[in-house]
């Protein structure tokens, strides 16, 4: 009977941090809507006030003014900018993304066919960087005090001063030109072949996982080391804990939290990163299609494609935030 108010009593804690945990989210759910919509004006409104007309791209620069006025009409950019601004976002939230001012096919197929290519390459090197980041980190802040914590600390510097284009140039040298074991360019299509498609995206995955993984490393590495410092570990050792066991048992939740709010920038910093990785590799993702609608002026293509990174970025940013207080039932929930 003893036990029983005693179980109540968790029970209250938990229901209340469930509570807690719901009104956190709805805050969070809001301000993402609010910042969302503050994005996608900024991201008009700077893509219609720069110079150049969509129309004089398309048709060149011998095409007469009465022409030019005319596409500009066909293409709706002689309207009001409110207007326009309305009609696009009334196209992001039915997920009818608009048609290109290029090809006047529809967006959306183009920009899902670029995410077959972007998003397992974005997930491969997010792989790549934790098989990279978690055993160096760990590694490096247990002999944190010899001089094999030292050299594996160094080879995390070493990584983080590479830039991932470079990385990848080297790659392709060794892999592609010399040993011939792996594409230096170009995507084979899922569709095609898996296993090409996969063998595609090897390299480029292993130049965007191996600078964000010496990253992570760093920010892995000092977390451990201040949990191996802390009370509650020396405690769980003088209780018969080897360390390594102490820190499985008890350091390594309590290591994670910091590195969770790393590790969501980090796959922000990949969706980036990715735009850099698939020039030097010809992959027709995200960022190739990005990068050729901007020389196009193709503006509505490129609106569409801002707003996917930065609602990818957003919502990430929000799981990891809500991960961040599911681990740690202390943090507050009410910033």
């Amino acid at each position: 009977m003893a036990d029983l108010p005693k179980a109540n009593d968790i029970a209250s804690r938990r229901r209340a941090h469930v509570h807690e945990l719901r009104r956190f989210l709805v805050r969070r759910l809001a301000t993402l809507v609010i910042t969302l919509f503050l994005a996608s004006v900024l991201v008009f409104w700077i893509l219609n006030i720069l110079p150049g007309k969509p129309a004089q791209v398309i048709l060149g620069t011998q095409a007469t003014p009465s022409a030019v006025a005319a596409l500009t009409a066909k293409l709706g950019l002689n309207r009001p900018l409110v207007d326009q601004y309305l009609h696009w976002i009334h196209g992001l939230l039915t997920l009818h993304l608009g048609d290109s001012y290029i090809s006047s096919q529809p967006i959306a197929p183009v920009i899902g066919a670029a995410l077959e290519v972007t998003g397992p390459l974005v997930l491969g090197g997010l792989l790549v960087g934790l098989l990279i980041a978690i055993p160096l980190g760990i590694a490096s802040a247990i002999h944190h005090t010899k001089r094999s914590g030292v050299v594996l600390s160094g080879l995390a510097q070493v990584g983080i001063a590479v830039p991932n284009f470079v990385l990848g140039i080297l790659l392709i040298i060794v892999f592609a030109v010399d040993l011939k074991v792996l594409p230096a360019s170009g995507f084979t299509t899922w569709s095609t072949s898996v296993t090409g498609a996969l063998e595609s995206l090897v390299l480029p995955a292993i130049s965007l996982g191996l600078v964000e993984g010496a990253i992570l490393a760093r920010y892995i590495r000092t977390s451990v080391v201040e949990v191996l410092g802390a009370d509650f570990l020396r405690t769980a050792r003088a209780k018969g804990l080897r360390p390594n066991q102490a820190l499985v048992r008890h350091g390594l939740r309590n290591a994670s939290i910091p590195v969770l709010t790393v590790l969501g920038l980090e796959l922000s910093g990949l969706i980036i990163g990715a735009v850099v990785i698939e020039a030097v590799f010809t992959l027709p993702g995200l960022g190739s299609l990005l990068l050729s609608s901007v020389a196009n002026r193709d503006l509505i293509t490129v609106q569409d494609i801002v707003m996917l990174v930065a609602t990818t970025v957003l919502v990430v940013n929000l799981i990891v935030d809500l991960l961040y207080r599911i681990i740690d039932p202390r943090m507050g929930l009410r910033s």
